[in-house]
C-alpha cells in the first residue's frame, strides 16, 4: 500500500505536465471542483475535500463521508490528521493557494461527529461553498466519479490558480519596473491610492503593511524596526503572534509595541484577553518579559 505521501507525490507527476487536460472534462463535477478551487472567500473547503479524497485514497474501504473518528466503526478516520500530517506539507511544497492551517478547525468543521451528507448544513460561509464540496463527497461515495480522478483534478485546478497568480504578480512586477526612473507620485496622489485600496473588499491585509512600512522608512529615526510578519489568515494563537504588527528595538528582539489591526473598536476585552495570554505563557514557562507594553 502506497503512503499518503507518496499517493500525493504520484498525484502531482499525473497533472503537472499537462494542466490543460481535465480528468473528468465536461461534467458537472469538474465545474463543482473549479468552484471550489477558486473560490476566494474561503480556502477551508478545498483543504476539506483534499484531506478526503486522499484518505480514501489511501484507504479504499473508508467512507469518505466519515472524516471523524467520533462517528465509531471501520470505515470512518480523521480527516484532521490526513489534512496535518500530509496535506500541510503538500501544499506548502508547492505554494499550493489553500487555507495555510487545517480545515477541520474552522467553526464549520470543528468538533462534528456527523456523517458529512449532502443535507447537513455545516453553517459555514459562503454556504454554497461547503454544499459543494458536501455533493463532490457523495459523488466519490455514490461511485459518479472515482477518489484518485477526483484528487487528481483538484491538485490540477489548484495548481493553474497558483500559476495564475504568479503570473498576475510577474506581470505587475514587470509594469512597475517600466517606469523606473519616472517622474514620483505626489503625495496626494500616494494618499487617493491608498485610500483606493483599503475600499476594496478583502483589503485587511492593507493596514498591516501600511504600519509596517511606516517602520520600516523611519527606522533609523525611531531607533525600532518591525518583526516579521506572521500569516494574516492564522489565529495569533497558531503563529504565536501577539498581534499583526510587532515593533522592536534595533538589534534586540524583545518587542517593545503591538499593533492589532480591527475594523471595530478596541475594547477592554481585547486587551484582558491579551493579558490572559502572557498569564499563559508564565504557565507554560516562557518568558513574558520579552512581550511587554503591548
Amino acid at each position: 500500500m502506497s503512503t499518503p505521501t507518496a499517493i500525493l507525490d504520484l498525484v502531482f507527476e499525473r497533472v503537472i505536465n499537462n494542466l490543460t487536460q481535465s480528468l473528468i472534462e465536461g461534467s458537472t463535477i469538474e465545474a463543482n471542483v473549479e468552484f471550489v478551487c477558486r473560490n476566494p472567500q474561503n480556502r477551508a473547503g478545498v483543504r476539506l475535500l483534499l484531506a478526503c479524497l486522499l484518505a480514501k485514497v489511501h484507504r479504499p474501504n473508508l467512507d469518505i463521508r466519515k472524516p471523524y473518528t467520533e462517528i465509531g466503526g471501520d470505515d470512518c478516520y480523521s480527516g484532521r490528521t490526513y489534512d496535518e500530517a500530509y496535506i500541510t506539507n503538500f501544499i506548502n511544497k508547492h505554494e499550493l493557494p489553500c487555507n495555510p492551517t487545517t480545515a477541520f478547525l474552522t467553526p464549520a468543521l470543528r468538533n462534528r461527529n456527523t456523517i458529512l451528507t449532502t443535507d447537513i448544513n455545516l453553517v459555514g460561509r459562503p454556504p454554497i461553498l461547503y454544499k459543494t464540496v458536501l455533493q463532490l463527497l457523495d459523488d466519490v461515495y455514490c461511485s459518479r466519479v472515482s477518489a484518485s480522478d477526483l484528487l487528481a483534478e483538484t491538485i490540477r485546478y489548484l495548481l493553474i490558480v497558483r500559476d495564475e497568480k504568479q503570473q498576475r504578480i510577474s506581470s505587475l512586477l514587470a509594469n512597475l519596473r517600466t517606469v523606473v526612473g519616472g517622474i514620483p507620485l505626489s503625495a496626494e496622489a500616494i494618499i487617493k491610492l491608498i485610500e483606493q485600496h483599503l475600499n476594496c473588499p478583502n483589503s485587511s491585509r492593507l493596514p498591516v503593511l501600511i504600519v509596517a512600512a511606516a517602520y520600516q522608512s523611519a527606522s533609523t529615526y525611531l531607533g525600532q524596526r518591525y518583526l516579521s510578519l506572521k500569516n494574516h489568515n492564522a489565529a495569533d494563537e497558531q503563529t504565536g503572534a501577539l498581534g499583526d504588527v510587532e515593533i522592536t528595538l534595533l538589534n534586540e528582539e524583545n518587542i517593545v509595541t503591538c499593533y492589532e489591526m480591527k475594523t471595530k473598536k478596541v475594547t477592554v476585552n481585547d486587551i484582558v484577553r491579551k493579558y490572559n495570554r502572557q498569564i499563559s505563557m508564565i504557565v507554560e514557562g516562557k518568558d513574558p518579559c520579552k512581550h511587554n507594553n503591548i
